[in-house]
């Protein structure tokens, strides 16, 4: 679990956020806007608006179309909206599905390819929706009291699988009191919690209630619910003969108080009778049965309450019995499984090097890559994020990214080279030209472990100049950057910057042994890996040594807090939606059990010192870095009382402290267009304010 349209002026929509979130800091939004006049090479706040990529692209049966949902931020409403298009797997004729402005997701083709079912919104309620695809009538097919998800078809296309949240009443907890009188105002109701888990980032404090399987006929009708009991149930994944569903779920009693546990499970659809099929201590999800209905592959791991554990490809007898690994020696992890249509094989994505690879896993026999770049769904930052589909001739559809642009559709097979389908943001680039990566490779200081990140420069590099250095630093920290897309990163070396990203030890994507570096060890070593890199910079010759800047999100937040507590070589840092004290955030953060068992070992009452040790906090006396806390008013993964300790204590101390409060902001600025600007454009300033003038370039 990690920490984790076009018009042609900035609108007051776009702004607002701007305009609400300033605590405490000394320039506005005027100030901050005049540092990018208009300039046509160049990537501008306003562009990010511009920004488009794909979503779950969904090849045909036939593999000779592709639909994805053509997603990015709605300037006026200051959302992300998706719209459904389709491409000829030969790149031709790429048009739009249904009329503009209309949001829809989640498609997926009938198995004869004559149908389309996704999900789209109707007056504020999502709703299931068929299109035919010879005529494109449509029909909806549903009227649920709550959102659909993880829609699928059966087999024989005749009906259609989802989940739901259902909602329990509670009886009121006081009985008989008073209510007010007509017209009057009391403010809004109380919250009377009983529940471990009671509120989530991103969706606020939950309701009561829990996530069901449901059943409904393909030509409509009403949902029959498939499963029942106080416990969430994952998606749902069709038998062939289309009489039985397999899914994950934790339905133990107490389950709650295990935030690692489920197994996968089977449901009849003739009688409703649920058999458990895997019996282990660890996870097991995302089940498929084979074509053949023998077999049943599977992801999940042994639980060794490790901070970060592989995640494995298993396959076992369609009873639960008989399970073994595939790809066995493949230290890397493996998810999204797919069948290939002879139950031969699996398709499969995994993380390597800061790369997403699509792989094909055959039952017997080793891996074979069959495409990499796999992602382009993280927008602000170079994270990896991504999905792909199988038709049945084994061609592939995925989402492709570049350092220069989000996601694509590409497509390919294990006989073909990979074919770019879409290039979505070429008009943004006609007149622009984006930011340069560079991938490096050093040792560490501390131990010579080898060490991947990557230099982003700005378009009209220099060598022989001395630009200022933003160290900039992952979240997770089970989490990986790699050559991809980041709006940031193009926001920063366009206000002339260069960017130092990396993954340090604790990322993912080289290993079990490299992840579990900082196994209840975290934050330590971590700084040397990074540090090392900065002066594997300077040593280049083209980085200002006074003008080094530090900055991070989440994992990568309590990092940068970490740093500018043990070094004073930063002009200025930023610090986003940290963690600064590991006592209060274990029993705050929405992930309520897991955190303290499973990062930290103990309890906080049970072994203080390690909270304390690892915290931010017990260094604030040691800083003096002028810092800007940045944090969601919304965030429950890292609240904000976090960011609020360390400013507190860096106010007191009279350290050139701010902080910056984004007010409609989760933990993922990037959901909104503006608070993405927002970050950026607070991070930039806050840096422009420290930095030193760059002597005149080397003849």
């Amino acid at each position: 679990m990690s920490l984790m349209s076009r018009p042609s002026t900035l609108t007051r929509t776009a702004t607002r956020a701007v305009l609400l979130a300033v605590l405490a800091i000394s320039f506005g939004p005027a100030a901050l806007l005049s540092q990018q006049a208009p300039n046509a090479n160049r990537f501008t706040y306003r562009d990010v608006f511009d920004l488009e990529w794909a979503r779950d692209p969904q090849i045909s049966p036939d593999g000779k179309r592709v639909v994805f949902g053509r997603t990015g931020y709605d300037i006026m409403k200051d959302v992300q909206r998706s719209a459904l298009w389709i491409v000829n797997t030969d790149g031709g004729e790429l048009r739009a599905l249904m009329e503009p402005g209309r949001n829809a997701g989640s498609p997926r083709w009938s198995p004869d390819g004559t149908r389309l079912l996704y999900v789209s919104s109707v007056e504020g309620n999502s709703e299931i929706f068929v299109r035919w695809m010879d005529s494109g009538q449509e029909a909806s097919l549903t009227k649920l009291a709550d959102s659909p998800g993880a829609v699928s078809w059966s087999p024989d296309g005749k009906s259609i699988a989802f989940t739901m949240f259902v909602p329990t009443v509670q009886a009121p907890f006081v009985k008989g009191l008073p209510s007010p009188p007509d017209g009057a105002d009391w403010g809004p109701p109380v919250k009377f919690i009983e529940s471990l888990s009671y509120r989530a980032d991103g969706s606020g404090y939950t309701r009561p209630g829990y996530r069901h399987i449901f059943v409904v006929p393909a030509e409509g009708g009403t949902p029959r619910q498939v499963t029942d009991g106080p416990y969430d149930h994952g998606g749902p994944g069709w038998a062939p003969d289309g009489k039985s569903i397999v899914f994950s779920a934790n339905r133990r009693a107490g389950g709650e108080y295990e935030p690692q546990e489920s197994e996968i499970y089977e449901v009849s659809l003739s009688n409703l009778s649920i058999t458990q099929l895997t019996r282990r201590q660890g996870p097991d999800f995302s089940p498929a049965v084979s074509p053949d209905g023998k077999l049943i592959a599977y992801s999940g791991n042994d639980d060794h309450e490790q901070g970060y554990e592989i995640t494995h490809l298993y396959v076992m007898n369609r009873d639960g019995s008989g399970s073994r690994t595939l790809a066995p020696n493949l230290d890397r992890d493996l998810a999204g499984a797919v069948w290939n249509r002879e139950g031969t094989g699996l398709y499969v994505q995994y993380d390597d090097l800061g790369d997403t690879r699509l792989a094909y896993v055959p039952l017997s026999g080793s891996l074979k890559n069959v495409a990499d770049r796999l992602g382009g769904l993280s927008i602000d930052r170079p994270y990896g994020g991504s999905s792909y589909s199988i038709a049945n001739d084994g061609r592939f559809a995925f989402t492709l990214v570049g350092t220069d642009h989000p996601a694509d559709v590409a497509v390919g097979s294990a006989n073909a080279p990979v074919q770019r389908l879409t290039r979505l943001n070429d008009d943004l680039w006609a007149n622009k030209q984006p930011a340069t990566v560079e991938e490096i490779w050093y040792r560490s200081s501390y131990d010579q472990r080898r060490i991947q990140g990557w230099i982003t420069k700005p378009a009209d590099f220099d060598p022989r100049k001395k630009y200022p250095l933003i160290l900039e630093i992952h979240g997770g920290p089970f989490a990986n950057y790699g050559a991809r897309f980041s709006a940031d990163y193009q926001l920063y070396a366009t206000n002339g910057y260069v960017v130092l990203s990396t993954n340090p030890r604790g990322s993912t994507s080289y290993g079990a042994e490299f992840g579990n570096l900082i196994h209840h060890d975290y934050p330590n070593h971590d700084y040397d890996d990074l540090i090392t890199g900065v002066d594997s910079l300077i040593g280049r010759g083209y980085i200002h040594p006074d003008s080094l800047f530090v900055t991070g999100g989440s994992g990568g937040g309590v990092l940068t807090a970490w740093i500018i507590g043990h070094t004073t070589r930063f002009r200025a840092a930023v610090v986003a939606k940290p963690v600064i004290n590991w006592e209060s955030f274990v029993l705050t953060a929405d992930a309520l059990p897991f955190f303290a068992r499973y990062w930290m070992g103990k309890m906080p009452w049970e072994d203080p010192e390690p909270y304390r040790r690892r915290s931010p906090l017990t260094y604030v006396g040691n800083v003096t870095t002028p810092t800007l806390m940045v944090t969601g008013e919304q965030d429950w993964r890292t609240p904000s009382s976090e960011a609020e300790q360390f400013y507190g204590a860096l106010k007191i101390r009279k350290v050139p402290t701010a902080m910056l409060r984004i007010p409609d902001s989760a933990h993922n600025f990037a959901e909104r267009g503006s608070n993405l600007i927002t970050k950026a454009a607070y991070t930039i300033e806050w840096f422009d304010k420290y930095r030193k003038p760059a002597p005149l370039p080397v003849p």
